[in-house]
């Protein structure tokens, strides 16, 4: 029986031995959350110690974990997420018999580390790439401004010196459209700003070269990323310029009124733009001899600015091609289109000083005497 109760008594102790080695071991918990701030579920926390007992966990959908039963010691925490390639060490001590905590917020870690050598090479690299982007754009804009300074000499040059002029105008638009080009390959995707910036100047370029239709795409494509009202404005006379410079010019009502649909996208982004949109429309087709064409826009621009003097001007200029005459016997009589007399008086109106004054007071003259019609017999005497 004393053997018994001997034996019972090992058996006690023994138990009690476990229980201590057991309470030896600690527990591991923690929370995860991503670089956003946000708790991060499904993150693989693997803990190793350094004589190799190894536990797996997975975070919940708060992107908690926890392990009991974790052998004090030192152990390496691996926290690794295929879906957003995370694959963080850390080294942690686990004590015995105590709650371990491990949290891991990667905002806060993100912002202590600073920014990784690979992405401190690629921001060097952006800003590289900038710097020369910077230096061709503006090596293409200083030759696009100094072929907009020879075009206001070539206006008043001697005849015999105009060619000379024109050849470095137009080495001024080779220029920039090469470095515009440049400047356009070297801009970041991302940055759709500057990227417009450089297609509607790349547009301008195109457009002083003649290059038209090139135009029309270099400010399509600036509008894309940014759209302006200027950038429309341009893209209205880029059109018809296209238009006209065709053989066929039958198309050409067409890209007026495409262009005039410009006008007004860049109207809605800024009201200011209208008269100054529908103006250089009408300055393109003057001056490509296409008077008729250039009524209407003439007198959306004079609608728009009233006190625009120039814009009157042209626009009876533009009225004046429509001047019809028929003859009966000796006497040719002119009819004037409606509006006619009305656009030099308006411009007179508009800037009684200003240089357009006296040249609308001069046709004003001429179209006085045309109203009485005219003789055809040559050096007919008055009657007395």
């Amino acid at each position: 029986m004393k053997k018994l109760i001997r034996m019972s008594a090992m058996l006690v102790v023994a138990l009690l031995l476990a229980s201590a080695v057991k309470a030896q071991d600690g527990r591991v918990a923690g929370q995860v959350f991503d670089i956003q701030g946000i708790p991060w579920p499904g993150v693989t926390v693997n803990l190793k110690s350094d004589t190799g007992r190894t536990f797996t966990l997975t975070t919940d959908k708060d992107g908690k974990y926890s392990q009991i039963g974790v052998p004090n010691g030192n152990y390496v925490v691996t926290l690794t997420n295929a879906a957003s390639g995370l694959n963080f060490h850390d080294q942690r001590t686990v004590a015995a018999g105590q709650d371990n905590v491990f949290n891991y917020n990667f905002k806060e870690i993100a912002a202590k580390q600073g920014p990784s050598p690979e992405e401190v090479k690629k921001h060097e690299d952006e800003q590289n790439l900038f710097k020369q982007m910077a230096q061709h754009f503006n090596a293409g804009k200083a030759a696009l401004d100094d072929s907009n300074t020879l075009g206001k000499q070539l206006a008043t040059e001697p005849a015999d010196q105009k060619s000379a002029t024109q050849d470095k105008i137009n080495a001024d638009y080779q220029t920039a459209i090469t470095e515009l080009q440049q400047a356009e390959q070297g801009v970041q995707a991302k940055d759709t700003k500057n990227h417009a910036v450089v297609w509607a100047t790349l547009g301008q370029a195109y457009d002083g070269a003649g290059r038209y239709d090139d135009a029309v795409n270099a400010y399509q494509k600036a509008i894309e990323m940014s759209p302006q009202a200027s950038y429309y404005a341009d893209l209205s006379t880029a059109v018809v310029n296209a238009a006209v410079a065709q053989t066929d010019t039958s198309g050409l009502p067409a890209k007026v009124t495409e262009a005039g649909t410009d006008c007004d996208k860049a109207t809605a982004l800024d009201p200011t733009m209208t008269a100054r949109c529908w103006k250089n429309i009408g300055i393109v087709l003057q001056n490509k001899n296409q008077l008729p064409a250039a009524v209407v826009p003439f007198q959306k621009a004079t609608a728009a600015d009233p006190k625009d003097a120039q814009s009157w001007f042209l626009l009876g200029g533009a009225l004046s091609s429509q001047i019809t005459s028929t003859q009966k016997g000796n006497q040719i009589t002119y009819t004037f289109p409606p509006g006619l007399v009305d656009a030099y008086e308006n411009c007179i109106k508009a800037d009684p000083n200003g240089p357009y004054a006296p040249q609308a007071k001069a046709t004003l003259d001429g179209l006085n005497q045309l109203s009485g019609g005219t003789s055809t017999i040559v050096n007919e005497r008055k009657k007395k």
